[in-house]
């Protein structure tokens, strides 16, 4: 049985990523390094429309020619995503060798990392992997969790995350401050009805999240004083 994998988010901002290839399944890589905020090299003879629109609007770079090693030059991580299964395992074996992490889409065994399915509501991002046993599987468990979760989850993560950054400020370090943040991100957030981001669609401008906070606000801080 392989190794369990090792779930994390990484910063991708400004870092260089390599993609061998411009197909369908490499547009969607290229989009999900370019939300990263990545510096994305793309690397193919020729490339769907989506590619070329990217390039011409300054957003990739893309060299019209076939892989080479010299490619990975400088890159953070590398991504084989063409149809040539010779290609995408001479991307990988070399980027073994430099020690720079690779994807070589639908070939689990020459992957050190996989894509997850994500759920995204701002900076709540839920992610979803079956170490390429079943991508398929991924998304459903996604598309369950899309319509479980608000759709306005980010906006009330962004307003909690303001009020918990008001208190490590205002109160040292304590037990009392540890429970209030606890307090903060469980019971304030149950003392409203509905999710204080859905109240806030309907809300004057300026005035968002400002019941919701106040309400939250008093009860951590409660929690701080009374500890």
């Amino acid at each position: 049985m392989a190794a369990p994998l090792f779930p994390v988010f990484i910063k991708l901002a400004e870092r260089v990523c390599l993609v061998v290839g411009a197909g369908e399944i490499a547009t969607a890589k290229i989009d999900s390094l370019l939300q990263s905020g990545a510096r994305v090299l793309v690397v193919a003879p020729e490339a769907k429309t989506e590619v070329r629109e990217l390039e011409e609007s300054g957003r990739i770079i893309w060299e019209r020619r076939k892989y080479q090693s010299s490619d990975l030059d400088g890159a953070f991580l590398a991504i084989a995503a063409t149809s040539d299964t010779t290609v995408n395992h001479a991307v990988f074996t070399d980027a073994q060798r430099r020690g720079i992490l690779c994807n070589a889409v639908d070939d689990p065994p020459n992957c050190d990392f996989y894509f997850p399915a994500v759920v995204r509501r701002g900076d709540l991002q839920i992610a979803i992997s079956t170490a390429g046993e079943s991508p398929a599987f991924a998304q459903k468990i996604r598309r369950a969790l899309e319509d479980a979760l608000d759709v306005h989850l980010g906006d009330w993560l962004a307003a909690i995350g303001k009020i918990r950054r008001d208190i490590l400020a205002a109160y040292p370090a304590s037990e009392a401050r540890k429970l209030a943040l606890h307090v903060l991100a469980n019971d304030g957030a149950r003392e409203s009805t509905t999710c204080p981001g859905r109240e806030s669609s309907h809300a004057p401008k300026g005035a968002a999240f400002r019941p919701a906070e106040q309400q939250s606000r008093s009860i951590a801080i409660h929690t701080v004083h009374t500890r």
